[in-house]
C-alpha cells in the first residue's frame, strides 16, 4: 500500500468488506488488535506514527487526526454519558473550562442534527436510536476540528435526509477549515458527491486510483468497472441487478497473479501466473492490471 492525501483534499476509499479499508486506517491510527501488526511508513506532515509511543500518539489522533468509526454502539462508553465523552475530549486536548466545553459540545451536537441536543446532553449511549449514536460519533470526532478526518461508513445508519445533512456539514468543515478527509464506503453515491479523488481497493491492496470524474467515466480496471455496473442507475430500466461474479479471495492464501482473475471478464494467461504492479497510466491516474485498456 502507498498513497497520500494532500491538506484540504478529499480521498473516497471503496471495496467489498473484507478488502482491507478499515483495517489499513486502524493502523495508521495504531488501533489494530493486539494480535495484529503493521510494518513501512505512516507520516503525517511529516512526522512518523508507526510505532510512537502511545503518549506522543495520543496528541496527535483526536487533535489533528480523528476517526468516525463504523459501529457507535461499540465505539461509544455504555458506562458514560455523551455529556462526560464529549467533554472530556475538550478539556483534555483543548484546555477549555467544563462549561465552555459543554456549550461547545451542545452546539456541535446540533450542527449534526440532533434534535433538543441541551435536553438530550446527560442521556447515555442507549437512550439514542442508531442513527443518532452515529451523530454523536461525528460530532466527536469533529470536536477538535482535525486536520484530516477519516470517516469509516459515516453515514451507514443514517436516513437519506440526515445522510445529506452530515456530507453537507463535511463539506462546509472542508471549505471552512481545509480540513482533509478519508472516506471509507461502499456508497459509490457518497464518493461522487464529496470525494476529489478515489482508491479502489481490492484484497489489500490498491487496483486503481484517480480523480473522481475520470474513475467514474472511464474505469480502467475491470474490478472498479464491476462496482460501478453493479449500481443502479435512476435514469436506466432495471430489469435485473447486475453483479460482480464469484467471492473475494481468502486474505491470508492469496491466489497466484491477480487476485481479481478468476472473477475477471478479461482475464487472460498473464494474470493467472503474474501479479500486476500498481503504475501510472495518464497524469494523476493509476492501476494494478495488465491490460493497457479496458475493451
Amino acid at each position: 500500500m502507498s498513497f497520500r492525501v494532500e491538506p484540504g483534499e478529499s480521498l473516497g476509499v471503496v471495496g467489498e468488506s473484507g478488502s482491507g479499508k478499515t483495517q489499513l486506517f486502524l493502523s495508521i491510527m495504531g488501533l489494530l488488535a493486539r494480535n495484529g501488526r503493521c510494518a513501512g511508513s505512516a507520516r503525517f506532515r511529516g512526522q512518523e506514527l508507526l510505532g510512537l509511543p502511545t503518549r506522543q500518539l495520543n496528541g496527535i489522533r483526536g487533535v489533528k487526526l480523528a476517526m468516525i468509526f463504523q459501529d457507535p454502539m461499540t465505539s461509544l462508553n455504555p458506562y458514560l454519558r455523551i455529556s462526560r465523552q464529549m467533554t472530556e475530549v475538550l478539556v483534555e486536548h483543548k484546555g477549555m473550562s467544563e462549561h465552555d466545553a459543554r456549550r461547545r459540545s451542545i452546539a456541535l451536537l446540533d450542527q449534526v442534527g440532533i434534535p433538543a441536543a441541551g435536553s438530550r446532553f446527560d442521556l447515555y449511549p442507549h437512550e439514542f436510536s442508531g442513527g443518532m449514536r452515529q451523530r454523536v460519533m461525528i460530532a466527536i470526532a469533529l470536536l477538535c476540528e482535525p486536520e484530516l478526518l477519516i470517516a469509516d461508513e459515516p453515514t451507514t445508519a443514517l436516513d437519506v435526509t440526515v445522510q445529506a445533512q452530515i456530507l453537507e456539514l463535511l463539506l462546509q468543515l472542508k471549505r471552512d477549515l481545509g480540513m482533509a478527509i478519508v472516506l471509507i464506503t461502499h456508497d459509490l453515491g457518497v464518493v461522487a458527491g464529496l470525494s476529489d479523488r478515489v482508491m479502489v481497493m481490492y484484497a489489500g491492496r490498491i487496483v486503481e486510483e484517480g480523480p473522481v470524474d475520470a474513475i467514474f467515466e472511464a474505469p480502467q480496471h475491470p474490478y472498479t468497472l464491476g462496482l460501478l455496473r453493479s449500481t443502479p442507475r435512476l435514469e436506466e430500466q432495471i430489469e435485473a441487478l447486475r453483479t460482480i461474479p464469484g467471492q473475494p479471495p481468502n486474505l491470508q492464501a492469496l491466489p497466484p497473479g491477480c487476485a481479481f482473475n478468476d472473477r475477471c471478464l478479461f482475464a487472460f494467461e498473464r494474470c493467472i501466473e503474474e501479479r500486476p504492479r500498481l503504475r501510472d497510466f495518464a497524469a494523476g491516474r493509476s492501476k494494478a492490471c495488465h491490460l493497457e485498456r479496458l475493451p
